[in-house]
């Protein structure tokens, strides 16, 4: 059987990027921005005359929907359909048993840092080269914010509307300056259904579909009021006001018609889709989507008036979500030398430099950054906001940190549908909670 074959019979969904015949199968990041510039530096890879027919690459996708637990399976049952397949910061504790560390060589440090490159690190050993960094930029419309700022009239009625939802007669604020109280009395203020003279039919775009990744979204914001997923003896502390309050948060701004009422299916490009349509003031979003978002050619309607800020700030200060996405080389593959030379290769300046100007989001420093950031000026925002505000919740790197993310989705957006009410929600997230991350025997 051969690998083409193999892959198939695994249930991905090939996408070739080279020759049928490419010896190193890569399995990459689906859909977004990461499988774009994979696919672009793939290709400049495959076209070097150093790179031998042996030795050039070819792509494998998954679907994105249960992705981890797939890989996992896949990596325990011995495969061989993929040399390289993708990794990340929350999940190296649990493949690092399938995967060989790689050697990325002497350009690695001068290229991403020490830190950035920790992202990819487990026990001592570097598993994998460090290709996006991921956090959230919260995006607005900079022209309608400014013309909130100038307008008495309006700063009026927007403290009536925060005094009416919020219970405060809160006044408008520069976007660097917002808690996420101040946000929401934002989203309210440009809402039609809550402000008939609103600009935009939707003050925001909350992703709140049963997935992980939303969680990883929503969570900056009860982290900001103290939130944790375990206290220091392991005692699970999901159950908090801090987390009450960015989940009765979320439900007031849907409930109000502040986001769209189909946001119970929404994730990444639906939100983007619906930010790009000029009908909404705001949205917290990976920082991976700067890239088309601030594209006039990619978001024509909206793009211009676009800025970014980090996270608005709440009673513990301000904080992003943050994690490294990588390839790492499968223990069991079939060109493992091939696969090194790919990495290594990827670890360079010039590789980063294809990766970042094709939509990639790599922590970058010295000239490898100076190289794109005249492209690419959010990949110097984006080493500041980890540096300053990342933060990883207690127990988010442990074996079953996605099961957590998996267990909080479908019990979060229960609560935001209306299915099951907060204490359930809390109650039930805390039991599975506590089985997922009790110390294993």
């Amino acid at each position: 059987m051969t690998r083409l074959t193999k892959a198939f019979a695994l249930g991905t969904a090939l996408a070739l990027a080279s020759p049928a015949l490419a010896e190193v199968t890569v399995l990459g990041w689906p859909g977004g921005p990461e499988e774009t510039a994979l696919r672009a530096a793939t290709e400049a890879y495959n076209a070097r005359p150093e790179t031998t027919e042996d030795n050039k690459v070819e792509l494998i996708f998954f679907s994105r929907e249960g992705f981890f637990d797939k890989l996992a399976a896949d990596l325990a049952a011995g495969t061989t359909a993929f040399d390289v397949n993708l990794i990340a910061t929350y999940s190296i504790g649990r493949y690092a048993p399938f995967m060989t560390p790689v050697d990325l060589g002497s350009d690695a440090a001068g290229t991403f840092g020490e830190s950035v490159l920790s992202t990819m690190q487990y026990e001592g050993q570097q598993y994998g080269v460090p290709t996006d960094l991921s956090l959230h930029f919260m995006y607005y419309r900079k022209d309608l914010i400014d013309q909130l700022l100038a307008d008495t009239a309006a700063q009026q009625k927007y403290s009536e509307i925060a005094q009416q939802y919020l219970g405060e007669a809160l006044t408008p604020k520069a976007p660097d300056e917002w808690t996420w109280r101040d946000w929401a009395a934002t989203a309210l203020y440009f809402t039609q259904a809550v402000n008939p003279d609103s600009p935009t039919r939707y003050g925001s775009v909350l992703q709140m579909k049963n997935l992980l990744f939303n969680m990883m979204v929503f969570q900056s914001l009860p982290r900001s009021y103290g939130a944790d997923w375990t206290d220091e003896q392991g005692n699970v502390t999901v159950d908090s006001e801090a987390y009450r309050t960015g989940l009765e948060m979320y439900k007031m701004l849907l409930d109000a018609g502040a986001t769209p009422a189909d946001s119970l299916s929404y994730e990444y490009p639906e939100a983007n889709a619906a930010f790009q349509s000029g009908q909404v003031a705001t949205m917290l979003q990976w920082n991976a989507a700067a890239t088309d978002l601030l594209n006039a050619e990619t978001s024509p309607a909206t793009a211009a008036a676009t800025a970014t800020v980090a996270p608005p700030a709440g009673p513990e200060g301000r904080f992003t979500h943050v994690h490294g996405l990588g390839l790492g080389v499968n223990k069991n593959a079939e060109n493992p030398e091939g696969a090194q030379q790919f990495l290594q290769w990827l670890a360079t300046p010039a590789a980063m430099e294809i990766y970042a100007k094709a939509g990639g989001a790599p922590g970058l420093t010295g000239a490898a950054l100076d190289a794109v950031k005249g492209d690419r000026p959010d990949l110097a925002q984006l080493g500041d906001y980890a540096a300053n505000y990342g933060y990883v919740m207690r127990g988010a790197t442990s074996a079953n940190a996605l099961s957590v993310y998996e267990l909080q989705a479908k019990e979060f957006t229960g609560y935001w549908a209306g299915s099951e009410t907060l204490d359930e929600a809390l109650a039930n997230t805390t039991t599975g909670m506590t089985d997922l991350l009790k110390p294993q025997q």
